[in-house]
């Protein structure tokens, strides 16, 4: 088992700047992929960006040059740093961490953004 707690979510104004934080915790294998993904009410939940365990990222175009995700190995721990926010990044995001090897994926409980335009 792995546990994701999220932490940063909040209101921020558009043009603003948030970070996500997700630590993990419990069986953690040193070979994964986390992630942050986001779902807008009425909307599916998406990618937004993520990073494997050397350092490889992907994100989303809607987010590119804007947001910029980050990993502490040590602390099992990744970050989310949101600049330039727009109200359509507005919604609940959530940490995923991925063992492909091991075909087991975990789900963080969500954390709530809200850009007021």
């Amino acid at each position: 088992q792995v546990q994701l707690v999220e932490s940063g979510g909040g209101l921020v104004q558009a043009g603003g700047s948030l970070r996500l934080s997700c630590a993990a915790s419990g069986n953690i294998f040193s070979i994964n992929l986390m992630g942050w993904y986001r779902q807008a009410p009425g909307k599916q939940r998406e990618l937004v960006a993520s990073i494997t365990n050397s350092g490889d990222t992907n994100y989303a175009d809607s987010v590119k040059g804007r947001f910029t995700i980050s990993r502490d190995n040590a602390k099992n721990t990744i970050y989310l740093q949101m600049n330039s926010l727009k109200s359509e990044d507005t919604a609940v995001y959530y940490c995923r961490y991925i063992a492909y090897v091991h075909s087991v994926h975990y789900w963080g409980q969500g954390t709530q953004v809200t850009v007021s335009s």
